[in-house]
């Protein structure tokens, strides 16, 4: 996952030291869960994502059993307005992924695979 790490900016995951719901998590959990919140280095990458993930489904919810993606600015917070979106972080580079069953190795070649495309692209 190396061509990820340098195209994703931010990661947050309640299973991180230095999230604010963390020792919460911790104490009132086993585990920290399969939903994450990542951003990556502009609009234009994120939609790249959307666009070629063909195992990840990017769908509106995130409660199935397979792995989905959605993108919060045009689903899920789009009646936010955009002030409080951003106060609060969320940007139009910013991807939501509930990870499913699947083989995290196929998770990974997937993620490899739509990256490589998009940096093909540009």
């Amino acid at each position: 996952m190396a061509r990820a790490q340098k195209h994703v900016t931010k990661v947050i995951y309640p299973g991180f030291e230095d999230h604010p719901g963390h020792e919460i998590m911790k104490r009132q959990s086993r585990g920290y869960g399969a939903m994450l919140t990542f951003q990556v280095e502009n609009k234009n990458f994120a939609l790249g994502i959307l666009g070629k993930v063909r195992m990840i489904r990017f769908a509106e919810s995130l409660g199935g059993v397979e792995t989905l993606l959605t993108y919060p600015t045009t689903q899920t917070h789009a009646d936010v307005p955009k002030e409080i979106q951003e106060k609060n972080g969320l940007t139009d580079a910013t991807l939501r992924m509930s990870v499913g069953i699947e083989n995290v190795k196929d998770l990974i070649a997937e993620l490899d695979r739509v990256f490589r495309e998009i940096e093909n692209e540009q």
